[in-house]
């Protein structure tokens, strides 16, 4: 293995780059997808790369559980710095373990308040809370849901009211809840990947404008609605809750809705910036699944071999 076994640790900082530029040159739609993609691959392979660590180094403490073979020298010396690399990857992996079932668990029990609070109105596909304070967001559910607050409403015109709905539909119809989950837990698993997880929280709101500009026939009515929902918006109660003003890139969001639609094409040339960026993300991507695989097996036969009959 050699060195090799740290590649899935530090290939994430490969898909930097495609994450500014899909947010400028890619359809939000195909953005969304292929970054969401990308970073699960690269924080299961991150997490893999520790889970073998972790495995060398825990065979070498005393008292251990573990076959005596596994603590032989020749499984030590398939992990570089086997002593250091080892006892890190322990507390590292725990971290990461207890992080994103942390995170899962809390984004369960908001989801579970949610649809609790709801449980006493009519089981329509709009629920509108009377409460002064303007919100709306998506809830997934068995039921899917849009909720939205009567201070949210009051504040839109009938116009903006449509986009808003539109807005929150399109979250519904193309399941953005499970990719900003899944870029949350990615981002925990493995810190590198927190860029891929911003670019994608704004690149599912891009995805729903989009998707309610075509509805409403209007960009402009659109952006709006985006603009006017974020000066009187607290947004949803949790961050892989899809909602409508996201406090951070509304800005960017009204630019980019006064702007000419984005090209639907699903995959940039590779003789293009954002191309090469693409496939650098892919071969980064690749790589660290190999290098995974790679150092899974080797290491496997190694630990078979050291294992007394």
């Amino acid at each position: 293995m050699g060195v090799f076994v740290f590649l899935p640790l530090i290939l994430p900082l490969t898909a930097w780059p495609v994450a500014r530029l899909a947010e400028h040159h890619l359809h939000p739609r195909t953005a969304t997808r292929l970054l969401a993609a990308v970073a699960v691959v690269l924080a299961v392979c991150s997490t893999l790369c520790l889970a073998l660590l972790m495995v060398v180094g825990t065979a070498q403490l005393p008292g251990n559980p573990l076959p005596d073979g596994w603590s032989d020298p020749e499984v030590r010396e398939a992990v570089p710095f086997d002593e250091v690399a080892g006892s890190a990857a322990i507390p590292a992996l725990v971290a990461v373990l207890v992080s994103c079932t942390w995170a899962a668990l809390r984004h369960r029990r908001i989801r579970c308040r949610a649809q609790a609070a709801l449980s006493g109105l009519r089981p329509t596909s709009v629920a509108v809370l009377p409460d002064e304070v303007p919100y709306a967001y998506a809830l997934p559910g068995r039921r899917d849901r849009i909720v939205v607050s009567s201070g949210m409403l009051r504040g839109l015109s009938a116009g903006e009211r449509r986009a808003l709905f539109a807005h929150e539909r399109a979250h519904l119809a193309g399941g953005h809840h499970r990719f900003l989950l899944a870029v949350e837990l990615a981002a925990r698993a493995n810190p590198f990947l927190r860029p891929l997880r911003s670019a994608v929280v704004f690149l599912a709101e891009r995805w729903a404008d989009e998707e309610a500009a075509v509805r409403v026939g209007s960009r402009r009515v659109v952006a709006l609605a985006v603009g006017r929902s974020a000066l009187i918006s607290r947004g949803a109660p949790v961050v892989t809750l899809a909602h409508f003003a996201s406090a951070g890139p509304v800005p960017r969001r009204v630019a980019a809705l006064l702007a000419p639609a984005p090209s639907p094409r699903t995959w940039p040339s590779a003789f293009t910036t954002v191309g090469l960026a693409a496939w650098g993300a892919f071969a980064g991507a690749t790589v660290s699944a190999l290098s995974s695989a790679n150092s899974a097996v080797t290491l496997f036969f190694i630990l078979h071999a050291a294992t007394p009959m």
